[in-house]
């Protein structure tokens, strides 16, 4: 065989992903291009899965029905590897499917794993929790032979339902916001008899493509735009971009940044973080605040959950129960003019600022953002020169950070400040 032949029997990655694209968004009305593009290399990287160290999950959410996401599943599981349909299946049953060369796991109506009606599926949850990584098995005693067994866990999963999926699934997925159509929008309907074929004949040419050179795919160190757990979800999806050249190595850099920008606000609004970031808006420029005081400050802020968080808004209890998580406790600090009382100091939060939140809100030339109401005049700022720290302790503490000092990577406290603090 002459050079020539070899270059033309080798398959064309990007004209297959380019295929795969269009089959895509004919059948399906897809949010954006990048997410088209992120579903069109998700779907691709199941062909690949055993040169994958971590199996990215697929999550199709939508705010209400009829959004296509059953639709969506259903090219998933006509383009994928060896769909496996989890609905109805016994959770013995999707434990001894997963191989070293897994199917690929589709769930629809995921409420039923994840929900309320979602009694008895914990085996299911653990499977699709412990399943995102490699060397994560599930082990089972074996009564009749006496011995401990080792069921491998690790497959990609593709799971669609209406509203967010759980902080575990989606923190370790690609997630595509599904949308009714809009008066105008049109797509081609799929008959799973006359369309499935030839979706299958792509599937089958992309497995060729990719499982040829698994040993190179399994040995990419792409470089990646993001970091950490993102990185790891994304890995494979670049790596297919990357292998397949022309220009998708670009676009699927450009889906991670605009996918994992979405995911990033769904973070931002979970409880205990809002809160922290709450926390450090109401203390402005103070350094210890009663904590009658902070839940003040925080129920005044407006679009906050704080006012309404339980029967009677947040409680100092709760605040206590959600910023223990961050190591950040209360004690009893002594306030100029106030007397004693119980309160936090803003030097216990600098750490979780910097560590989970570390952008501040600006408000004008840069200053810290400042409540939406007044504050309670009876509650003045505390100086440094009469900061005193917990009475559980006898030494006075040391001046804390100040809001400009949050890192405490720069500024310290006046020097007269100081020696006040000392005497």
């Amino acid at each position: 065989m002459t050079t020539l032949d070899t270059e033309q029997s080798t398959p064309d990655g990007a004209a297959l992903l380019d295929s795969l694209r269009t089959a895509l968004t004919r059948y399906v009305s897809l949010p954006s291009p990048e997410t088209a593009d992120a579903i069109t290399l998700w779907i691709a990287a199941t062909h690949a899965q055993p040169a994958w160290a971590h199996a990215p999950r697929l999550v199709i959410r939508a705010p209400e029905k009829r959004c296509g996401k059953s639709r969506l599943l259903d090219i998933v599981e006509a383009t994928c590897h060896n769909p496996f349909i989890t609905v109805n299946s016994s959770p013995a049953a999707v434990y001894r499917s997963v191989t070293n060369d897994p199917p690929t796991l589709l769930v629809d109506e995921a409420d039923t794993i994840f929900g309320p009606k979602a009694d008895g599926n914990e085996d299911l949850r653990g499977l699709l929790n412990a399943g995102h990584q490699r060397n994560r098995p599930a082990k089972r005693y074996d009564a009749t032979n006496n011995r401990v067994e080792s069921i491998p866990t690790f497959a990609m999963a593709a799971l669609a339902g209406i509203g967010a999926m759980p902080d575990t699934i989606e923190d370790r997925a690609v997630i595509a916001r599904m949308r009714r159509r809009a008066p105008g929008e049109t797509v081609a309907p799929y008959r799973h008899r006359r369309d499935r074929p030839a979706l299958r004949t792509l599937a089958d040419q992309l497995a060729e493509w990719l499982r040829s050179d698994l040993p190179a795919l399994e040995a990419a160190e792409p470089e990646m735009p993001v970091e950490d757990r993102a990185a790891d979800t994304w890995e494979p999806l670049v790596i297919v971009a990357d292998h397949a050249g022309a220009d998708w190595p670009d676009r699927a850099r450009r889906a991670v940044l605009a996918l994992t920008a979405n995911e990033g606000d769904d973070n931002a609004t979970s409880d205990r973080l809002r809160l922290l970031i709450d926390c450090r808006t109401a203390f402005g420029e103070d350094l210890a605040l009663p904590t009658a005081e902070l839940l003040n400050r925080l129920r005044r802020m407006d679009e906050s959950p704080w006012q309404e968080y339980g029967p009677n808004g947040l409680t100092a209890m709760r605040l206590g129960t959600l910023l223990k998580e961050y190591s950040i406790r209360s004690g009893t600090i002594r306030f100029p003019g106030n007397g004693q009382a119980k309160g936090y100091r803003r030097a216990d939060f600098a750490d979780a600022w910097t560590r989970y939140c570390p952008e501040i809100p600006a408000a004008g030339e840069g200053e810290p953002s400042q409540p939406s109401q007044p504050h309670n005049p009876s509650s003045e700022p505390v100086r440094l020169d009469s900061w005193y720290g917990s009475s559980r302790t006898a030494r006075k503490a040391v001046p804390p950070l100040t809001c400009r000092n949050e890192a405490g990577t720069a500024g310290t406290a006046p020097t007269s400040a100081r020696t006040g603090d000392a005497t």
